[in-house]
């Protein structure tokens, strides 16, 4: 389902939204968009969901459906207006490579690429390996998260049916709107959630550690449905600084894909 709102509101004010739209490829982003390391950047989640809204924009392809989303995170991400550009980097008939670019601060900040590939019918192969999760419905809510800081942490809804160090299981949405003043599909909000999936099977408290993701790759087998998103997260920390956080990413109907982010390790001073 699509939903176009037309009041806006200021920035500061808005309670409602991720993003108000500026106009000219610029947005501005609520509190709602603050991130869980510092007051002052935004979260990663909300602006990918930004980038994908913004690729979703660009040149549209209805014949085409997503199949990976990278986004690599270029530099800190400051909590002021974003300005996103979009261009085309291979076209073609059913294979097409597209790119969102999000500058902030007088710096560029996220790249997303994303491949969309052509549609076809092939119900009478599909299959899937992963197990599904346990659905949302039943499953208690989940306060693992209320150690992060931040508007974007706090404007979700987290529900758990497994959590451990380097182990988790949840499922995530938010009632909050991803761009005041421009139309936005709910695949792109879905998008918006998925970099939390770092946040979920902590090894250490972030307290004592510092583990952010330098990326995040989105690898699509279907198109996610709904307003869930469910992550089967598990997390390695390597000896040298470096760690992985790997997730299958589901909807209600189950598994859709996998989410992988890169992280960089160290403790706080």
């Amino acid at each position: 389902m699509v939903h176009y709102y037309t009041r806006r509101v200021s920035a500061d004010e808005n309670q409602d939204f991720y993003y108000v739209a500026q106009g000219k490829g610029r947005y501005a982003p609520t509190l709602r968009a603050q991130g869980a390391w510092q007051e002052t950047e935004q979260h990663m989640a909300p602006v990918a969901g930004l980038l994908v809204h913004c690729l979703e924009r660009h040149d549209p392809r209805p014949e085409l459906q997503w199949a990976r989303i990278t986004f690599d995170i270029l530099g800190m991400i400051h909590l002021e207006e974003t300005t996103v550009v979009t261009r085309t980097l291979r076209p073609g008939r059913t294979i097409e490579l597209v790119e969102a670019t999000a500058s902030a601060g007088g710096r560029d900040v996220v790249r997303a690429t994303a491949w969309r590939l052509a549609r076809a019918d092939t119900a009478q192969v599909a299959g899937v390996e992963a197990p599904s999760l346990p659905g949302p419905d039943g499953v208690p809510p989940w306060t693992g998260m209320e150690h992060w800081g931040g508007g974007f942490i706090h404007s979700l809804e987290f529900l758990s049916a497994e959590s451990r160090p380097g182990r988790g299981q949840a499922w995530v949405r938010t009632p909050v709107g991803l761009v005041d003043g421009e139309e936005s599909s709910r695949f792109a909000r879905w998008c918006g959630l998925l970099d939390v999936a770092n946040g979920v099977a902590n090894r250490r408290p972030p307290t004592e550690w510092l583990y952010p993701n330098v990326d995040l790759t989105l690898h699509l087998h279907r198109q996610p449905e709904g307003e869930w998103v469910g992550l089967d997260t598990s997390v390695s920390w390597g000896p040298g600084g470096t760690g992985q956080t790997s997730s299958v990413v589901h909807d209600r109907s189950g598994p859709v894909g996998t989410v992988e982010q890169s992280l960089t390790i160290r403790a706080r001073g």
